[in-house]
């Protein structure tokens, strides 16, 4: 026959313990198993709502890139348009004061010479 101790029934004891905290830990960790599978069905949804949204802003940044480059060549083109009218400007007034300004002196010329 064989003799059971005192460390024996201990033995058993603790794996009937093990084995009532197994049952009871089964549910709970079936709940924790389906959110973490809604977790990750989640997490796919939002990657594939996330990435189309991700490449189309880049596609807007590259696009308000060209516009920007655009706006630059045209302003660059107004700058050099505003040069040319100014230099033009200047150059007309240079070329017709200069003449108005030598008859409207001797005019007052003759009006001195005929006053006196």
């Amino acid at each position: 026959m064989v003799e059971i101790t005192l460390g024996g029934i201990a033995g058993i004891v603790a794996a009937l313990a093990f084995v009532a905290l197994v049952i009871a830990l089964i549910r709970p960790i079936a709940k924790l198993s389906g959110v973490v599978d809604q977790l990750a069905d989640t997490v796919t949804r939002i990657t594939e709502h996330t990435l189309p949204a991700i490449d189309e802003a880049a596609q807007t940044v590259r696009d308000a890139n060209g516009q920007i480059a655009r706006i630059d060549t045209i302003t660059a083109a107004a700058a050099r348009t505003a040069e040319d009218v100014s230099a033009l400007t200047t150059l007309v007034s240079s070329t017709l004061a200069a003449p108005i300004l030598a008859v409207r002196k001797g005019t007052n010329k003759v009006k001195s010479a005929f006053g006196k």
